[in-house]
């Protein structure tokens, strides 16, 4: 399982600042956190950057590039933005993401075959809503493969996020079930190995006890892992949520056991 970083995001007030100001301090200090935490990609989510969208990503992506070698993700709704980040990166980018909605079929999807970058589809409806089970989430996925497949893709490339909602939801426990189960169902439906992603931290949105919410991604994420999960996005200063990964890669990976991978 990898490790996507999360923290370079700008809901972080560091990084909102340091973009604002074009500061490339906080940004690289921010990125050798990452990589020294044990992150196997960095997440680059600045939002929809409505204003010079174009420049600020170039400049994110060409910042955490100067502080570290780590492959990249380019996390935004703009398309332009998206592009000139993609252009930007120096090793193969991850395009993160797509869904049904027109938009981004027509806008965002058509980046991974030019810029021959993985691409992560999330399951939702063409209105953005959250499935509420795993039938609709099967559907969605067959759904999004033909559209991707249409693009004339690969089909390796493809990486499904199902879209976690939060336990604090009315029906979050079922949808948590659930998940695991069409992480389990999807190479079968799709007739290939998919690679699936989840954000681990939307299990927890809202209020609650940090404790508790941290021993919750934990469990959770073992949970995933035996389902066969293939990337985690997650919040690095989490340490203990990254070494639940490292445990988890431990028993799964196959090889012969160490405890220095732990």
């Amino acid at each position: 399982m990898k490790i996507v970083a999360e923290n370079i995001e700008i809901t972080n007030r560091v990084i909102e600042k340091a973009l604002a100001e074009m500061d490339p301090g906080p940004v690289k200090a921010m990125a050798k956190q990452c990589e020294a935490g044990g992150a196997d990609i960095i997440d680059i989510n600045p939002g929809p950057l409505t204003r010079d969208g174009e420049k600020k990503m170039t400049f994110l992506v060409r910042t955490i590039q100067d502080s570290v070698s780590l492959p990249l993700s380019i996390d935004t709704s703009n398309p332009m933005a998206m592009a000139a980040g993609l252009k930007a990166c120096k090793n193969k980018p991850v395009i993160n993401g797509f869904s049904l909605e027109p938009a981004k079929v027509e806008r965002i999807l058509p980046l991974a075959r030019e810029f021959d970058c993985d691409i992560i589809g999330f399951l939702v409806h063409t209105n953005g809503m959250v499935p509420s089970n795993a039938n609709e989430r099967l559907e969605l996925a067959v759904q999004l493969f033909t559209a991707y497949n249409e693009m004339g893709l690969e089909p390796e490339r493809l990486i499904i996020d199902p879209v976690l909602a939060p336990l604090m939801w009315e029906d979050g426990s079922a949808q948590a079930v659930e998940l695991i189960n069409v992480i389990k169902m999807l190479p079968d439906l799709l007739g290939f190995p998919v690679r699936t992603v989840v954000g681990i931290s939307n299990l927890t949105s809202g209020k609650g006890i940090k404790e508790k919410k941290l021993l919750l991604e934990e469990v959770y994420l073992s949970m995933l892992a035996a389902a066969g999960l293939d990337m985690v996005l997650l919040n690095m200063f989490h340490q203990r949520t990254v070494s639940v990964v490292r445990a988890c890669n431990a028993i799964t990976n196959r090889r012969i056991f160490s405890w220095e991978d732990i």
